[in-house]
């Protein structure tokens, strides 16, 4: 298990600023192959609930639900990146786009989890499981 960690991060305008405490830290990181993901294309990292806190700019976050209306997506109405969000399959969970946070790279991860979003344990009622791993292998500089 991780160690929690605490960043600030920003959307890419800066209108919307803010700080993530990710309780396993970056053990938690993973993408999805649900069709929001999918096309999101976001790495992000677990937060509790109330462990997401706007520091700035919170008239400016603008929230989008689909399918069941569980899960909550947050983005900024200005420069329209994804912020984070609350999950579906456990709604006592936010995840955290790693790109929005200070000093991380989805890039600095070699390898992300991807779990199956498309066959969710909300619409199967089987568990949650891995659909594969995305690897990022820097060119030689």
């Amino acid at each position: 298990m991780g160690s929690r960690i605490t960043r600030v991060g920003q959307c890419h305008c800066g209108a919307v600023r803010f700080e993530a405490s990710l309780g396993d830290g970056f053990d938690s990181i993973r993408r999805c192959t649900c069709s929001y993901c999918r096309m999101r294309g976001a790495v992000v990292a677990m937060a509790e609930v109330g462990g997401i806190r706007v520091l700035q700019g919170e008239a400016m976050l603008t929230r989008y639900r689909f399918h069941t209306k569980a899960a909550q997506h947050f983005f900024c109405s200005r420069c329209g990146i994804y912020t984070h969000h609350q999950r579906r399959s456990d709604t006592s969970l936010y995840a955290v786009n790693v790109a929005c946070l200070d000093g991380v790279s989805p890039f600095d991860f070699p390898e992300v989890p991807v779990t199956d979003g498309i066959a969710h344990p909300g619409d199967t009622g089987r568990p949650a499981r891995l659909a594969g791993t995305l690897r990022f292998i820097p060119a030689d500089r």
